[in-house]
């Protein structure tokens, strides 16, 4: 009688984060948070038993951010284009909303969307601009921080989920850097 073997189970996209060089998963991190601080420290931290471990030790990381390390995060941010069938009307108001943001205060707007639709994300975003623009530096640097948490929260998910889905660990990385939103973003935005 044939010997019978068990395919063996594909490594959860968890398991394969775990299992990556410390510099890959750095890579990685880094595209879901752009604080190289934030990134060695999360990917130091390795193996992690779950999801929920791992969102944990983010949210902990991103808590700890200094000031430095949330300039470069921001910085690393780029604006996510507007939804397909924005009237120009809509791409005039968030540039100006958006110049006047950045002007205030030196780096671009981020805001997590996760609980919007599509159609209502440009709404947000220029709704919390404006409202956002009336800070004082130290309140907005609090509330960017704070979205920025939610933002990675997400691109760690969907990371993964990601490298669940790929046989191999480089075939995720080249999708993630040949998306077309960047960083595994959607449905978030950094505007």
């Amino acid at each position: 009688m044939p010997e019978q073997t068990r395919p063996t189970p594909s490594p959860t996209g968890l398991e394969r984060l775990n299992a990556v060089p410390a510099d890959e998963a750095q890579r990685a991190l880094l595209a879901c948070c752009g604080s190289s601080r934030w990134a060695r420290r999360v990917a130091d931290h390795r193996p992690y038993p779950d999801l929920d471990a791992l969102l944990a030790a983010a949210d902990e990381a991103a808590y700890d951010l200094a000031p430095g390390d949330l300039a470069e995060a921001l910085s690393r941010e780029s604006l996510t284009p507007l939804p397909d069938g924005a009237y120009s009307v809509a791409h005039t108001a968030l540039s100006a909303a958006h110049a006047a943001y950045e002007s205030r205060f030196g780096h671009v707007f981020v805001i997590c969307l996760d609980d919007f639709t599509p159609e209502e994300a440009l709404d947000q975003v220029l709704a919390g601009i404006r409202s956002r623009l009336a800070n004082d530096r130290e309140e907005e640097r609090l509330l960017s921080a704070e979205e920025l948490r939610r933002l990675t929260r997400g691109r760690i998910s969907r990371l993964v989920r990601a490298y669940s889905e790929v046989e191999k660990w480089g075939e995720c990385q080249e999708s993630m850097h040949n998306s077309d939103s960047g960083p595994p973003d959607s449905p978030y935005a950094s505007v």
